[in-house]
C-alpha cells in the first residue's frame, strides 16, 4: 500500500487579514439615482472610491427587493465604478437573497441600525413588569497604541479597542483607523478613519492638516469637502448630529 506524502507547499495560504470595506446602505430602489450618486462619487474621490469594495446592506429598506430588482442595483452599482463584493446580515429574506446572488454574507459589517418600520400595525404592549436595574456602561477605548514611524502610502495600521497616537507622518495613500480617537503630531496626508467600531465620541487631531479623508463612525468627509483655509493647520475633527465638523485649534 502506497503512503501519501503530506510533506507538501500549499497552493494556497489563507489569513484573515484587516481590511478596509465601505458600508453602503441602500435607502432607495431607484437604481438610476443610486447610480448616479455613487458615480458622482467615485469621480471626486477616485482614489478613494474607484473599484472600492463594498458591503451591500438594505437595512435602510422596508423590504428586502426580490433577486431581479437585486441585480439590477448590484449592476448599476458596478457601472457606477464601485464592486459589490458581499450582502450585511440582517434577515432570513437577506439569507436567501445572497445565495441567490452568490454573494457571501459578512455579518460584521451588519449596520447598527432598526430596520424601517414596513406599516404592520405595532402589537399590543407587554404587562408592565418591574424595570430591570441599568446595563453596565460600555467600556470606552482607552489610550493604546503609538506608532512612531511614519506610516507609508499603501499601509495601514489599526488599533483595535483603544485610542491611536502618531508622532511622526501619515503619507498619501496610507490609513490609519483606531476605534477610540487618532492623534497625529506629524502631518496628515492620506485617510484616518476614528470611531471604527461605531463610537461617535471619538475625535482626530491633527498638527498638520492635508487629508485626502477623514471618518468618525462611518462618517466622512473627502479632501474636496474639506475647506482649503484648513489645509496645513492644527486641527480637530468630531461628529456632530450625524455630520463631520473640523475646527482649526489655537
Amino acid at each position: 500500500m502506497s503512503s501519501v506524502n503530506l510533506d507538501f507547499e500549499q497552493a494556497g495560504e489563507l489569513k484573515i487579514g484587516q481590511v478596509g470595506i465601505a458600508n453602503l446602505r441602500i435607502r432607495t430602489l431607484d437604481v438610476a439615482r443610486l447610480a448616479q450618486e455613487m458615480r458622482e462619487r467615485v469621480q471626486r474621490a477616485p482614489k478613494l472610491f474607484g473599484r472600492a469594495a463594498v458591503i451591500i446592506d438594505f437595512g435602510g429598506l422596508a423590504q428586502t427587493p426580490d433577486t431581479a430588482t437585486a441585480r439590477a442595483l448590484l449592476d448599476g452599482l458596478r457601472a457606477a465604478g464601485v464592486l459589490p463584493v458581499a450582502l450585511a446580515y440582517g434577515t432570513r429574506e437577506t439569507e436567501q437573497l445572497s445565495e441567490a446572488l452568490g454573494l457571501p454574507l459578512l455579518a460584521k459589517f451588519r449596520a447598527q441600525y432598526e430596520r424601517i418600520d414596513g406599516g404592520a400595525p405595532a402589537a399590543a404592549p407587554a404587562p408592565v413588569s418591574p424595570p430591570p436595574p441599568p446595563p453596565a456602561p460600555a467600556a470606552r477605548p482607552q489610550p493604546g497604541r503609538m506608532q512612531k514611524t511614519a506610516v507609508r502610502s499603501g499601509q495601514q495600521l489599526y488599533a483595535e479597542n483603544c485610542d491611536l497616537t502618531v508622532v511622526a507622518t501619515v503619507g498619501a495613500g496610507a490609513e490609519v483607523i483606531s476605534d477610540g480617537s487618532i492623534h497625529i503630531y506629524g502631518s496628515l496626508r492620506g485617510r484616518a478613519l476614528a470611531g471604527a467600531q461605531g463610537n461617535t465620541e471619538a475625535r482626530i487631531f491633527c498638527r498638520d492638516f492635508h487629508a485626502e479623508l477623514v471618518a468618525i463612525a462611518g462618517h466622512y468627509k473627502v479632501l474636496d469637502d474639506i475647506p482649503k483655509e484648513l489645509r496645513g493647520k492644527a486641527v480637530q475633527v468630531w461628529l456632530e448630529q450625524d455630520q463631520i465638523k473640523i475646527a482649526a485649534q489655537d
